[in-house]
């Protein structure tokens, strides 16, 4: 199978010089705690880290399937009720492996996917008002079971059902994807007698897109989950090798830590020359965001470790955001996601041979174009001295896409111990829960929502 390739030549200060690029002994001397840093990680395979093994998880994917086989044909959508590792990954599959049509024009029977991936009023009550709840299948995504947001949709969702289908024809328009046996969700599917599928324990939301999380919703509307698992599988096979410059992870790992440590660039832009990649940068963004951005180290020393991902398109953002990138602070480094191949070759006609300015287009392919934009992006950074690297996938499809994903979940976990911080918590994240859950007046957070009352009596200073 082709694989993805990661070119880092523009991050070396050979190319784009010592200040803002990396060093061949800085690099090489990262080969022997990347290596250890890769052990590390590796070792917890079988214990807290599960996610490692999830690409080789065939008894599940059987299940998947054969489920995504049982109810083929009887629903026209697909609505997926999660929010961030549960959201995020299917919308970046749903994008870049489905067509950017699908939802309008479903090929086959195959049923619309939709990610209510936030509690607006206005996102679920647009969706109320516009489709039929007993054509359509939700699968609610929760590892813990108390999301406050993805129980608010269950509960809007599953009183609508029950009032068109009754309660016993409501069951069969419900799937839960959760805990094997914690959390008020799997109570709930015990009550009522849900269609289920476990998110095993040591996967947590943002490593869990290779579990049924993204592998169901995946499954339902076409796209391959065996070729994501496989694709997966020759990643992690590709990483197990302790050799820095033959590794793809610890090699991502190693830049990205010194992009920020010795370089001085906090800021990580991940610049998709692929509108069907785009969305694995919001992915990629929660995974490094999440994983790496902490207050302390393993030491409990305070370290507010962690580089700000960001999100570009080419060439859209070559005309909002490259500006900036070109002679703006030196303070990012660029991951540009290339493709060999695209799916279509679209000629561009020669329409005004006689006007320079469109005749030098006429004869020649949309992917040229296109390829040119994203190469000339290159160009500009690396003679403006900003440090980029690409990453190229011979074609997007799910082979590729989830070489990426475990790509890009092993280097981030390799990456923590380079960091020293936990990459597998999330307390930032819990403190806001918290917060939630005691505005919104849940037994056992009174204190909270008394501290939280009290801060708030200083006068509000507004305009």
């Amino acid at each position: 199978m082709d694989r993805i390739q990661l070119d880092y030549t523009n991050l070396m200060a050979s190319v784009i010089g010592d200040e803002h690029g990396i060093s061949e002994a800085e690099f090489e001397a990262l080969a022997g705690p990347a290596a250890k840093a890769l052990a590390a990680v590796r070792a917890r395979r079988d214990e807290d880290l599960r996610w490692l093994a999830l690409p080789y998880a065939e008894d599940v994917l059987e299940e998947i399937l054969r489920y995504s086989a049982r109810v083929a044909g009887r629903f026209e959508n697909v609505v997926v009720l999660g929010i961030g590792g549960s959201a995020l990954g299917n919308t970046a599959l749903h994008t870049a492996l489905n067509s950017p049509y699908h939802n309008e024009h479903p090929p086959g029977g195959l049923p619309r996917l939709y990610v209510l991936d936030n509690v607006d009023p206005d996102l679920l009550g647009e969706w109320i008002e516009h489709f039929d709840v007993s054509k359509t299948l939700f699968n609610v995504i929760s590892k813990s079971g108390g999301t406050a947001e993805t129980m608010s949709q269950f509960l809007i969702f599953r009183d609508l059902l029950v009032e068109k289908l009754g309660p016993e024809g409501h069951r069969e328009h419900i799937v839960v994807t959760t805990d094997v046996e914690q959390g008020i969700l799997r109570e709930i599917v015990g009550r009522e007698g849900y269609e289920s599928f476990v998110v095993p324990d040591g996967v947590g939301g943002r490593f869990s897109v290779l579990s049924p999380v993204g592998l169901l919703p995946s499954a339902l509307v076409g796209i391959d989950a065996r070729q994501l698992l496989s694709g997966a599988q020759d990643m992690d096979q590709r990483c197990e090798t302790s050799l820095l410059t033959e590794n793809p992870a610890m090699t991502y790992a190693v830049l990205q830590w010194l992009m920020q440590s010795s370089c001085s660039k906090p800021v990580a832009v991940t610049f998709s020359y692929s509108d069907r990649c785009k969305n694995l940068g919001d992915w990629y963004a929660q995974l490094l965001a999440e994983s790496i951005g902490k207050r302390h180290d393993r030491k409990g020393a305070e370290v507010f470790a962690g580089p700000t991902p960001v999100r570009a398109v080419g060439v859209t953002d070559q005309h909002s955001q490259v500006q900036l990138y070109v002679e703006g602070p030196f303070d990012k480094w660029f991951t540009l996601l290339a493709v060999e191949a695209c799916d279509h070759v679209v000629p561009i006609p020669m329409g005004y041979p006689e006007l320079e300015g469109t005749s030098y287009l006429g004869g020649r392919k949309l992917a040229d174009l296109f390829a040119a934009e994203r190469d000339g992006t290159r160009i500009a950074l690396t003679e403006a001295g900003r440090p980029n690297c690409t990453l190229t996938f011979p074609r997007v499809d799910a082979h590729s896409v989830g070489q990426y994903l475990f790509l890009m979940e092993l280097a981030v976990a390799v990456m923590g111990e380079l960091y020293s911080v936990d990459a597998f918590d999330q307390p930032g994240v819990e403190a806001g829960k918290v917060a939630a859950y005691a505005l919104m007046g849940r037994a056992g957070y009174e204190s909270r929502r008394a501290e939280i009352e009290q801060a708030s009596q200083s006068a509000p200073r507004t305009v």
